[in-house]
């Protein structure tokens, strides 16, 4: 981008320094201090931290059936454990913890964090009843609040607005290649299930096998933190709201004035949060429920429905937002000014037929070469979401809209997903082998609707580009 937010030119930035040499760095980017080796390395970290955060997020959606008949509860409990515990205080605290993000050291706060969820993962393994298990997954979800938002402020700080995107999309790897990791444990733990019985643990004493498996993914947090502590937190650039170039400021930006940007690129704004959240709420529904729908349809072993679409993800999905951070920086190549948001469309005109045709393939090859295909289009415009906001944002207001963002579309979408898939099975078809029905029909609303809220908020992005 030409200009920032304010209107002034980058290059009146005040000069900062290499997180690494502590001296000027420029390079084709102007003034923009830009060490790629170690840029690179930063996002390597945090996308090792996502990883981690979402096998521990994810492994629950391959045990549903062990925990349903250890802890006698329904489909539409699952769906509730897997969306409304994890993303309540997920969102919810999101926004206060980015207040701390937009002016605070995000490297701590990330560490803090990977601590919290790592230890609430295995209390998910101490659980002996249902609401003991939701509130683990709450505390997953209070842990994991402080990854993203952070993640993406600092990336904007370390890499040029034009690179953005695709180190966004590497990160955002991190989703699908953790989702993918933990189909694959998912299913191993699952055929040591249907062989083994309860399991004796010093002090903890007597456990069963889904329950070991919290456990044993809750331990690469320790690893994950031990990076952290490699990681250098960069020095903050672009202006801020009031035209400043001090590097660092002792205070947040208020909320009220985050709503009132928001208000006044409303259009922008709308276009962004209703698209996203429309096809985020898709994609939630199919990260919870594919490996059952797979078993019921289709009368595959939950052990192989979790490695079929476990190496989907791990290939697929973690090309999409790769892929859409490669397409968005040759649109930006070439002059496009809406780039982000243009591949953000394209992928959502994709996911329209693969998340409908998918669940009503006739059999086992079809669904699975299809089971490919819609991954990776669901994943494609995963990285580019965060990217548009870091890049119309102020600096220290960053973190804060992701964060409401992340309020509205991982609250309403978290949850609603998976729980739409699941009352439509249970009470409307009340049939568990009609989840393939309830997974087409929730898909076949939401993902133009998605893509109709995007193509509304495409022109005032372009436009708002002109001015950024």
């Amino acid at each position: 981008m030409a200009l920032i937010l304010t209107g002034l030119p980058v290059k009146s930035m005040m000069r900062t320094l290499d997180p690494m040499t502590n001296e000027p760095n420029k390079t084709e980017n102007g003034d923009f201090p830009f060490n790629e080796r170690y840029a690179w390395y930063v996002v390597a970290v945090l996308l090792f931290a996502y990883t981690v955060s979402f096998v521990d997020r994810q492994i629950l959606s391959l045990l549903v059936q062990p925990i349903k008949r250890d802890l006698g509860v329904s489909d539409t409990q699952i769906g509730l454990l897997a969306g409304l515990a994890f993303a309540l205080f997920y969102s919810v605290l999101g926004v206060p913890i980015a207040r701390l993000a937009d002016h605070s050291n995000r490297r701590v706060i990330i560490s803090v964090g990977v601590a919290i969820w790592s230890v609430m993962t295995a209390a998910c393994g101490l659980s002996k009843n249902y609401w003991q298990l939701f509130l683990a997954r709450v505390g997953v979800g209070v842990g994991e609040a402080t990854l993203s938002p952070a993640a993406y402020s600092m990336m904007a700080d370390y890499f040029p607005p034009k690179k953005l995107a695709k180190a966004v999309g590497v990160y955002c790897m991190g989703l699908y290649g953790g989702a993918g990791l933990a189909m694959l444990a998912g299913s191993v733990v699952v055929t040591y299930v249907s062989s083994s019985g309860t399991v004796s643990l010093p002090i903890i004493g007597t456990v069963f096998p889904w329950q070991l498996t919290f456990f044993i993914v809750a331990l690469p947090g320790i690893l994950v933190l031990a990076l952290m502590g490699t990681v250098k937190e960069p020095t903050r650039r672009h202006l801020f709201v009031d035209g400043s170039t001090k590097a660092i400021a002792d205070k947040a930006v208020p909320l009220k004035a985050v709503l009132s940007f928001m208000s006044k690129n409303r259009a922008i704004i709308i276009g962004h949060f209703g698209g996203f959240l429309a096809l985020g709420t898709v994609i939630s529904a199919y990260l919870v429920w594919v490996p059952e729908f797979l078993r019921r349809t289709y009368d595959i072993p939950i052990s192989q429905a979790g490695f079929i679409y476990g190496i989907a993800l791990l290939i697929f999905g973690t090309a999409g937002p790769y892929a859409g951070g490669w397409l968005a920086e040759k649109l930006n190549e070439k002059g496009y000014r809406d780039a982000e948001w243009r591949a953000s469309m394209i992928g959502a005109g994709a996911m329209i037929p693969l998340t409908i045709l998918t669940p009503l393939a006739p059999g086992k090859i079809s669904v699975t070469v299809l089971l490919c295909g819609v991954t990776f289009a669901l994943s494609f415009p995963q990285g580019l979401a965060p990217t548009i906001l870091q890049l119309i944002a102020p600096n220290r207001m960053r973190a804060q809209l992701t964060a409401v963002f992340m309020f509205v579309a991982v609250l309403a979408g978290y949850t609603v997903g998976p729980a739409f898939v699941a009352m439509m099975t249970d009470y409307f078809f009340q049939d568990e082998a009609a989840i393939r029905y309830s997974l087409a029909i929730v898909s076949g609303v939401l993902t133009p609707i998605g893509l109709l809220f995007l193509w509304y908020g495409r022109k005032p992005y372009a436009e708002r580009s002109d001015a950024a």
